[in-house]
């Protein structure tokens, strides 16, 4: 009666669901570390608020939050970072993080983009074309691009995010 017991079904759905959950959870506590930097109280920074409203909705443990507002209290060598890229078709991706090491991580950023085609924009050349809200940048104007174009950004987004110093990731390509 092998894989009949209830368990082994369980762990299975279980697994997949909480590394879901783990890697929203990372990204959460990045994104409320990176706020909670300029205030660490919600009632005068609107971004970490924001931030928590959102950890909320996604069900973030208590301790979790207070644990990333804790951590960019005490931890002041964390450094933000934004990367401009050009992506397929001329489109537009801003990458957002926090590391420890900036050096480091743009490196290993470039990287990823150099292996996928995506050229390393000068600083400013690409935020015109988004405005920044406090769920991040939005496009201004959305960019048509064909359906390879748009799976070869979907790959690199999911590459991106599957790194840890990477907080949000943003393109200006319609939907």
């Amino acid at each position: 009666m092998a894989g009949h017991n209830k368990w082994s079904q369980i762990r299975t759905h279980k697994g997949v669901a909480d590394k879901a959950r783990a890697r929203v959870f990372s990204k959460l506590a990045n994104a409320i570390s990176i706020a909670a930097r300029k205030d660490p109280n919600p009632d005068f920074n609107p971004t970490l608020r924001s931030m928590i409203e959102r950890a909320r909705k996604e069900n973030m443990p208590q301790d979790n939050i207070l644990r990333a507002i804790k951590r960019a209290r005490e931890s002041k060598e964390m450094e933000e970072f934004l990367i401009e890229a050009y992506g397929p078709e001329g489109s537009g991706v801003i990458i957002e993080g926090l590391t420890d090491s900036k050096p480091r991580s743009l490196n290993e950023i470039k990287i990823v983009l150099g292996e996928r085609g995506v050229k390393l924009a000068n600083p400013g050349s690409l935020l015109w074309n988004f405005d920044k809200t406090d769920e991040g940048y939005k496009p201004k104007f959305a960019q048509a691009v064909s359906d390879d174009a748009k799976s070869k950004v979907a790959e690199l987004v999911a590459v991106l995010e599957e790194r840890d110093d990477v907080s949000a990731i943003y393109t200006n390509i319609a939907r």
